[in-house]
């Protein structure tokens, strides 16, 4: 009877720690967007004219190139938080550790950008902002992979194959930006164009799955 109890305030315990989990979670990606956004280049009233304007998107391309990549792969990841955290019924300790270790990824992705602007685009800066995209991923997908073994912390209504799914889709993010890691050392464009690759990851991994069944 006294574990009955003990288990029943642990699970009221741990469902509130979700949704605390998941605010913190949704102002820090709040604030992420913002900083990304005050990354774009700011033109003079001079550069805003027809015949200035042009010149000055083509001297900041890389720079807007730079930041669109990083607002999608934020957009991926805050989509990712949503729809993981959807099938969630509540999470403990080491699951909110490696929810927190996925945002300070993050924060050091955003950091790779700035610096890949500040210092301007090189492979330095190209690499670093795939390593730090990797490791984003890696940390989402340990943490589901937390979650749904024995189905510890999601809803009852979730299946396994559905679960299973999703840690196919979690699993690409992070194989795609190792990808990009070699491609940083070719040259821009190919590094650019090889973020492109998810899609098929995407197919790549879920056909792998089902071939192993």
């Amino acid at each position: 009877m006294q574990d009955e109890v003990q288990d029943k305030v642990r699970h009221k315990r741990e469902t509130i720690q979700l949704r605390r989990l998941t605010t913190v979670i949704d102002v820090i990606y709040a604030i992420v967007i913002w900083r990304i956004f005050i990354l774009l280049p700011a033109p003079t009233a001079e550069q805003l004219t027809w015949e200035h304007i042009g010149p000055f998107l083509v001297a900041n391309i890389f720079v807007f190139l730079i930041v669109f990549i990083g607002l999608v792969v934020t957009i991926i990841y805050w989509l990712q938080h949503n729809l993981l955290f959807g099938n969630l019924q509540s999470t403990d300790t080491r699951h909110s550790i490696l929810s927190i270790l996925q945002i300070f990824f993050l924060l050091a992705f955003l950091l790779s950008l700035r610096e890949g602007i500040e210092l301007g685009p090189s492979t330095g800066t190209r690499a670093l902002e795939s390593v730090t995209a990797a490791l984003v991923g890696i940390a989402g997908g340990w943490g589901w992979a937390y979650a749904i073994k024995n189905h510890r912390l999601l809803l009852p209504e979730v299946t396994e194959q559905y679960a299973l799914q999703l840690r196919d889709r979690i699993l690409a993010e992070p194989i795609t930006a190792v990808i990009t890691i070699p491609c940083a050392f070719v040259g821009p464009i190919i590094w650019e164009i090889s973020w492109l690759s998810y899609p098929l990851v995407v197919w790549l991994v879920r056909r792998s799955r089902r071939d192993k069944n």
